[in-house]
């Protein structure tokens, strides 16, 4: 197999499945070029938004709706409809695309695999909601934890399309708790007790798999193993648009792109129990050109969190993030505001986040980033500006070099450029928080016309070279 073109026609038939994976393994080959760096410098980095914003442009869809019913769809919150729903998909893909309709009802499906040009539409009385039964997620190309693997299919996934979205008012219910799929994480405030089977055991496998190369089509896990599905996930897809619809109780990573570009996350309202674990808001990873805009989120993790692959794998692919705009979000319980890390091997740049408001005594940091010596990576170029932060319980800025296995590795965390303009907090332990290492100060920090108030604790900066702070006070005075 010499290009995606052959490797699209040997998929054709089901993309994303374990034999379309052992195909694409035998090329390298990215779908389109994302490794083009940002325009060369600017008096004011935020003038590159508006060019950012006009590559990402929505998909568009045939005026052609296909109503899951018609191919035998129940909404009576009782029978399978996985089988109606992949009908409907696949008849409105072969019809040349359209709508996909999910009309009032309660909704019982597996996984979702959406088709290019296609839009699945859940009207505002409609809820999907996908069943426990973990037969019905069957195995396919995905990536957890920054980490490439054949395991469960993300609830909604989508492989190598072009022209996707999920729209309307509905609900996606990702029916977890504390009895389904989080008691993998093997928490005991959350239904798992010693004993009981949990997830470490298949993660450090897949860790161990991922640092001596093994290839993916051999990192096979699913059904019988504990990494539970992201909710949902297009991968290496093209023109993405994630528009109105509420999600609730994902089983883990919530809004994962992976790979992807010309991404637009509007509109959503994001909700997961505090005791969901890992349930992160919104994941672009290792993605070019998104969107992130006037999102509502009430999640078990990190609201927003940048991403670029972990340790050996994320090297491997060594696909950046970059070109992210996030704007009137508002973050609630969770534990960063706008985050970027820690699975960030790959690199991250260009991330532009204005507008937000964040507010939540379980809320611990507003804006983090989060890095380490197994990582590595170059985090650049990262700018902050007109965010109000009601209480936080530790942090407004937080850049932390030593997050889990801290200085044991042997690949240098570098962030850089980073810029702080008028951010409000009311409460917190610490305003700045900054712990780089000796040998990989972090470098470059700006925070100007900023004002913290309820501050508990003295800043905290260990190893930052080029940090200016202007017009910035904390508990009334100037520092």
């Amino acid at each position: 197999m010499k290009n995606r073109r052959d490797f699209l026609k040997t998929c054709l038939a089901g993309v994303g499945t374990l034999a379309s994976y052992h195909a694409f393994a035998q090329t390298s080959e990215l779908p389109w070029s994302m490794l083009d760096p940002m325009p060369g410098p600017t008096a004011d980095p935020w003038l590159e938004v508006p060019r950012i914003l006009a590559r990402i442009v929505p998909p568009v869809f045939p005026k052609k709706d296909f109503d899951i019913t018609k191919f035998g769809a129940v909404g009576n919150n009782k029978i399978d409809n996985t089988e109606a729903i992949k009908k409907a998909i696949i008849e409105c893909h072969k019809a040349g695309g359209g709508r996909v309709v999910v009309p009032a009802g309660e909704f019982i499906t597996g996984a979702i695999e959406l088709q290019s040009n296609v839009d699945l539409h859940i009207e505002k009385a409609a809820t999907i909601r996908f069943t426990h039964d973990t037969k019905k997620y069957p195995l396919v190309f995905t990536r957890w934890e920054g980490m490439e693997l054949m395991n469960f299919s993300p609830f909604i996934y989508a492989f190598e399309k072009e022209n996707i979205a999920i729209t309307g008012e509905g609900t996606i219910d990702g029916n977890s708790d504390c009895t389904h799929w989080w008691p993998w994480k093997g928490r005991t405030n959350c239904g798992w007790q010693k004993g009981d089977p949990e997830q470490t055991a298949d993660r450090n496998k897949l860790f161990d798999m991922a640092e001596k190369g093994v290839p993916v089509s051999e990192r096979i896990f699913g059904e019988g193993h504990l990494l539970r599905p992201q909710f949902i996930q297009p991968y290496r897809c093209k023109n993405v648009l994630i528009e109105g619809v509420t999600l609730l109780q994902s089983p883990m990573w919530q809004v994962h792109p992976v790979l992807c570009q010309n991404v637009t996350v509007r509109d959503l309202n994001i909700n997961c129990s505090i005791l969901g674990p890992n349930t992160d808001g919104c994941d672009p990873e290792s993605c070019k050109d998104v969107l992130i805009q006037n999102v509502n989120f009430n999640v078990g993790d990190d609201c927003i969190a940048i991403k670029a692959g972990r340790n050996a794998d994320g090297r491997r692919v060594n696909v950046p993030s970059e070109n992210i705009v996030i704007q009137g979000c508002h973050m609630q319980n969770g534990h960063g505001g706008v985050t970027v890390g820690s699975e960030i091997s790959g690199g991250v740049r260009n991330v532009f986040a204005q507008d937000c408001k964040m507010d939540s005594p379980l809320l611990d940091i507003a804006i983090r980033i989060k890095n380490n010596a197994m990582r590595g990576g170059l985090l650049e170029n990262i700018f902050v500006r007109n965010v109000e932060v009601g209480q936080v319980a530790m942090a407004g800025l937080s850049i932390d070099f030593f997050y889990e296995e801290g200085e044991a590795g042997k690949f240098t965390p570098i962030t850089r450029n980073v810029d702080i303009r008028n951010v409000t907090l009311n409460k917190a332990q610490y305003a700045i928080y900054l712990r780089g290492f000796k040998n990989a100060p972090i470098e470059n920090i700006h925070v100007s016309d900023c004002e913290f108030k309820g501050v508990e604790k003295p800043n905290v900066i260990e190893n930052v070279k080029d940090l200016v702070l202007s017009n910035v006070t904390v508990n009334g005075k100037t520092l």
